[in-house]
């Protein structure tokens, strides 16, 4: 049996693990459960079954990639064969390197705390004020 053997049809969970996407196939199953997956835009099981021009639109974490199937394989192979499985559309490229460059230019949260955590002595003070302080009832 060959990495890219001669299939019409394979199953969509199988497809999304031998592609490299997931890392194991019951995390594929995760996702398509979780409708992070769909193909040709419509929300699909895990027995799906794929074909070679089928357009599959998937969620990785934060990423989103929008593909079209040019192989099936049901093994899984080095990332240089798994990358021939598949094409990602140049929409998702620009999208994916958008996003990417939005991450990298955002802001850091903790950089903008300037003093870290209060000190036992600063909860002191704090809780001090909060007890003495005027209230109009």
């Amino acid at each position: 049996m060959s990495s890219r053997e001669s299939l019409d049809s394979l199953r969509l969970d199988k497809w999304l693990w031998a592609a490299r996407f997931y890392k194991t196939r019951a995390l594929a199953v995760e996702e398509i459960a979780k409708g992070r997956v769909q193909v040709n835009g419509q929300t699909v099981k895990p027995a799906r079954d794929v074909r070679p021009g089928d357009r599959i639109r998937l969620r990785q974490g934060q990423v989103e990639r929008e593909v079209v199937v040019q192989a099936l394989s049901s093994v899984r192979g080095p990332a240089p064969v798994a990358q021939t499985l598949y094409q990602e559309t140049p929409e998702s490229i620009t999208a994916r390197e958008k996003a990417a460059e939005a991450r990298r230019l955002a802001p850091e949260p903790a950089a903008s705390i300037q003093q870290g955590r209060p000190t036992k002595q600063d909860r002191r003070r704090l809780a001090d004020w909060d007890r003495w302080s005027a209230q109009i009832d």
